[in-house]
Order: structure tokens, then sequence, then C-alpha cells
């Protein structure tokens, strides 16, 4: 497993407010993304809705198709894409097309879907928690096959392909990197625990509850008969990521951030607000616990402040 520390950064669409034509939403995502690769972050995440109100959002993989072309070393990931919204098969076809567009920097993150409006909006069925994350399971082991099997066969209880053929195959081997979503402890965690390279929970409220969560995970892996230590390790130590060197200055400056009603130090229970050093005490304990992916949202995105601050003063320390 990977020990060195590697940061990236969670890149939604809705953070790129534009009132201009969409070229210029791509535009800024375009920039950003640069700006990351320049720092030396390790990877760059889109998210994956087709709509979120009246927001303008481009779709997730033909994004990450052009910001390949554009960028060079940055890895390049899913947060998360949607199982729902496209047959397996076919998603195994445009990952291993992305790899190779990208000569080997792609990073699935994929989830069971939870959304119900995108799937009612654009004619996606939308059944139960535990229907769609048997449709996950299912289709993380299709996806696996049609990346490392010559031809394909899966005759499952929501999916079936006969004789698939996947080529070329990703660049990376024996695939990419395949990053389960959720934290459902009694369902999607028993998939994460037999397919996953990495999980992802998303935002916890404690470091209790990344322990007791690390816990279950450990119990279902031992159920599979597999090694814990074989998943690497993820965690988002915030909701945001509000970072400076003057904290006062900070914080004074982040309340055009706090939604109306909500008050600072409500506000800073779910989002880091301080300075690189309160940043790097705060992961300590995860990183003693093996964590070697730090996700991070940005909260004053499209602005780089606080991506270059992060860069200068945090990633040398800990890298």
């Amino acid at each position: 497993m990977p020990t060195k520390i590697k940061f990236g950064v969670f890149l939604p669409f809705y953070v790129f407010k534009t009132e201009k034509m969409t070229q210029h939403l791509f535009n800024q995502l375009r920039d950003v993304a640069l700006e990351c690769e320049k720092l030396g972050y390790h990877s760059v995440w889109l998210d994956d809705h087709l709509m979120l109100k009246k927001t303008s959002i481009l779709e997730c993989w033909t994004t990450l198709s052009a910001l390949s072309t554009v960028t060079k070393k940055i890895r390049l990931g899913t947060m998360v894409t949607c199982n729902s919204f496209r047959n397996p098969a076919l998603l195994a076809k445009m990952a291993a097309t992305l790899d190779n567009i990208s000569n080997g920097r792609l990073e699935l993150g994929i989830g069971a879907g939870v959304q119900q409006s995108e799937h009612n909006a654009y004619g996606f069925p939308f059944p139960s928690a535990k229907t769609r994350i048997e449709r996950l399971n299912e289709a993380v082991q299709i996806i696996k096959n049609m990346w490392t099997q010559e031809k394909t066969s899966y005759n499952g209880k929501h999916y079936r392909i006969k004789d698939a053929v996947c080529k070329p195959k990703p660049v990376q081997k024996p695939h990419p990197p395949i990053v389960i979503c959720g934290g459902g402890e009694k369902l999607t965690l028993k998939v994460t625990a037999q397919h996953a390279n990495r999980y992802d929970w998303g935002y916890l409220k404690s470091f209790e509850d990344y322990k007791r969560k690390l816990d279950v995970l450990k119990k279902h892996c031992n159920a599979v008969d597999r090694r814990f230590d074989e998943i690497e390790k993820s965690c988002w130590p915030a909701g945001q990521t509000f970072i400076g060197d003057d904290k006062q200055e900070l914080e004074q400056k982040v309340m055009q951030w706090v939604p109306e009603g909500v008050s600072l130090d409500d506000f800073v229970k779910t989002n880091f607000v301080g300075t690189p050093k309160d940043y790097i005490q705060n992961i300590r304990p995860y990183m003693n616990l093996g964590v070697t992916q730090f996700m991070l949202f940005f909260g004053d995105l499209p602005d780089l402040t606080g991506l270059k601050i992060f860069a200068k003063n945090v990633i040398p320390v800990i890298t």
C-alpha cells in the first residue's frame, strides 16, 4: 500500500458560478485544475450531477476527457460517478478510454446514487437503497472484469452482458484505482470490503466516528476473507477548508460564506477555519491511523488564495 500522503482537490461545478457562456464555465474549471497541477496536488475530482436546481453543470466524464488533454501529471477522479446514470459495461469502456487518453491518470470513484430528483427528471429508475447497492456491487464486478478479461460475460440479478470486449485496456495495471464511495455500514461497506482499492466516506463529524467506521469495515473484510490493509484509507478532515495565515482575519473573511442564520461557531464545527499549523495538527491523528489520502474542498473557490496557501505551507511539511 502507498505510504506517501496525497491531497486531492474536490472541484464541484456549482462553485464556478458564471452568468457568461458555458465555455467560460469549463475555462474556469480548467484554470483551477492547471493551478492544482502546478502547485503539486495529487488529484482533482469532479462531481457527477446532471442537474442541480438551476446551476449550470457540465457532464462529468466528457469534462474529465477535456481536462486530460490540457493537464500532464495530475490525476483525474470522479467524486462520485453515479452508478445509475450509465450501464456498467459502457462505463468500463468510457473509463478505459479516459485512462488511455490521460496516459494512466484515472481514479474511478463510484457510488450507488442518492439524488432521487435527478433520477426522476432524467428518467432513471430510483429503487430502494438496498437495490441500488446490489446494482453497485454487480456494476463494479463487471467493470473490473471488462478491464482485465479478453471477453466478459455476466448474468446477474440486475445486469447481463455477453462476450463484451473492452479494448484498449486501461493503461494502469491491473486496472485504475476503484474508490467505493458511501458510508452505509450494513451494505455499502460490504461492497467496499469486496472491491475497493480505496474508500471514501465523505466528511464525518468526529475522529471517533471515523475510527468506528474503520472497525465496521474491518469486520466486513474479515467476513469476505480480504486483508483490511489492502484498502487505502482516505479522509475528508472537514466539509470545506478555509485556510489563512492570520486566523482572526480569516474568520472575518469567512463570514461571507456562512449561511444566513448560522453562527460562525456552528459553521466551524463542520468546516475547517484556521492556519496551516492548525490543519497539520488536525490531521495528525488520521495519519497515525494510516490515512494516506486527504480530500479538500476549498470554500473560497474559484479564488485561488486558499489553494496556494495550503500548497505552500501544508503539502511540503506533510509530504
